[in-house]
């Protein structure tokens, strides 16, 4: 969606005119409230890592990134973040060109 207006209507409604940057009452309009930004990473890396935790999935088991983003309806992109972070946390191991498996269950 592409935003124009005229230069005389933003001074007019006493708009701060800033280059390159859309004023604030002008996104107020259009977006009355805030908007709240849920982290599809976040909230896949919660559930893998709770069903890692819990046993639901076993030590060795392949995780496709494909499957899981249609799963939770995420990007691939968010599944990868997730992936990173479980990575950090000694939970899943990625071979490159393989796959990522699940490297334990407990700490």
């Amino acid at each position: 969606m592409l935003l124009t207006f005229e230069l005389s209507d933003l001074k007019r409604g006493g708009m701060k005119i800033t280059k390159g940057r859309i004023p604030d009452k002008v996104l107020r309009e259009i977006f009355p409230k805030k908007l709240k930004r849920y982290g599809a990473s976040e909230k896949v890396y919660f559930h893998l890592k709770q069903m890692i935790l819990s046993g639901k999935v076993k030590k060795g088991q392949r995780l496709v990134q494909e499957k899981i983003a249609q799963e939770f309806n995420v990007s691939r992109m968010a599944v990868g973040i997730a992936f990173s972070k479980l990575k950090s946390d000694g939970l899943i191991i990625s071979k490159r060109g393989v796959g990522s498996f699940i490297l334990r269950r407990n700490f």
